[in-house]
């Protein structure tokens, strides 16, 4: 039997996914949480095998989290969860200790095949994901500057670049007003721009943001 936990903000997703799962004879939903504290306090780490992380959680980097469940269980798999686009945010996530990424707008298609294979395998990779990363190893010498990062960085550079003011992005990521400060320095630098008119142009034509989610 594969035991699965779900953390996921949204009571309707965590519905959901639950009754994918239900119809399957060999995955059981062992717990459920809606915040980084509520799974810290209910997660039955020796009886999970599979952790579904929301990405996205409003009181936490989603970055951030999954370091400290690695830190703490390093055996646990982790298959994130998140809304944003693959070729966009699962490079970093892989690498940040996840063991599988599904964009939310195709998890109820491909959950219980990604479930298996990272239970069989130890990884899920979807057929998109395996070819960007084909493209990534094939240019992997051609580093853009946006990749030189770090993950909070990269996470302030999205919120600036959709159009979120220093003090909305540190509420967001529950920082202070002058690490944000610090950070968009850091990212100025980088990438070798000085406004945050060139950083949106930048993110547009990287495809690091979608036009129609810009200062929406």
């Amino acid at each position: 039997m594969i035991k699965i936990f779900i953390l996921d903000h949204h009571k309707i997703i965590r519905e959901g996914l639950k009754m994918i799962l239900k119809a399957e004879t060999d995955i059981a939903v062992v717990g459920e949480a809606h915040s980084a504290l509520e799974l810290q306090q209910k997660i039955p780490i020796q009886s999970c095998d599979i952790l579904l992380l929301d990405m996205d959680i409003p009181e936490r980097s989603g970055l951030e989290l999954m370091g400290d469940i690695k830190k703490k269980y390093p055996k646990l798999q982790i298959l994130a969860l998140s809304m944003k686009a693959e070729d966009r945010h699962a490079f970093r996530i892989l690498k940040s200790g996840a063991v599988g990424y599904l964009c939310k707008d195709s998890v109820y298609e491909e959950l219980v095949r990604a479930i298996r294979r990272i239970h069989t395998n130890g990884r899920y990779l979807s057929e998109r994901l395996t070819e960007q990363l084909a493209m990534s190893i094939a240019s992997e010498n051609q580093v853009k500057p946006h990749e030189q990062l770090s993950n909070r960085e990269m996470e302030t550079l999205f919120l600036l670049a959709s159009g979120k003011k220093i003090k909305e992005i540190a509420e967001e990521l529950t920082l202070s007003v002058s690490t944000i400060f610090t950070f968009r320095a850091r990212i100025f630098e980088k990438l070798d721009i000085k406004t945050n008119t060139e950083l949106m142009h930048y993110a547009l034509r990287n495809n690091l943001i979608d036009l129609n989610k810009v200062y929406s």
